[in-house]
């Protein structure tokens, strides 16, 4: 009996990488969306382009791979905690934590060692890091730093106020945003 797709396993994405990067932008796991365009942040509601648009100039005008050549040339590396798990639908709150696997930050953060903070995408994510990663990853050097969700769930807080949010904290980890 094979499996239906709500309880089908996801994979995320390899993550958007260069040697120059010095923060790491984690989400939990891909969408709905972006699984189905395999593209990060693919939903057009979600807000993190136009975000890293208003921050870095990798906004949505843009072609995907020149918004990932600026997060690139910002400095900004982009992955999610987990590289697969059991979920029904896009919602975080769906994942099945017991069916979660995190991806290889040991082996990420040796191949990028001037990575020195991380910043989550939403609240799942740091938790997802929390669970799986933190204890085993022996990092006490790494800044870690929850951030609003750009996910459309998050209706909750404005625009401004997550933009202001995520400038605070790109600034503070040394990237040169725009109106900082």
């Amino acid at each position: 009996m094979s499996p239906s797709p709500a309880s089908a396993v996801l994979h995320s994405f390899a993550p958007i990488e260069s040697p120059q990067a010095r923060v790491l932008i984690l989400g939990s796991m891909p969408g709905a969306a972006s699984l189905a365009a395999a593209r990060y942040y693919a939903h057009p509601q979600n807000r993190f382009w136009p975000i890293m648009g208003e921050l870095i100039g990798a906004g949505p005008e843009l072609d995907y791979e020149q918004r990932l050549q600026a997060l690139r040339a910002a400095g900004i590396a982009l992955w999610d905690v987990l590289a697969q798990c059991e979920r029904e639908g896009s919602l975080d709150a769906a994942i099945r934590d017991d069916t979660a696997v995190a991806n290889d930050f040991a082996g990420f953060l040796a191949r990028h060692p001037r990575v020195r903070t991380l910043l989550f995408n939403g609240a799942k994510a740091e938790q997802s890091f929390r669970r799986f990663v933190l204890k085993p990853l022996a990092r006490p050097d790494l800044r870690l730093l929850r951030l609003p969700s750009t996910s459309p769930a998050n209706a909750s807080q404005r625009p401004q106020m997550k933009v202001a949010a995520w400038r605070e904290a790109l600034s503070e980890a040394g990237v040169a945003v725009r109106g900082a």
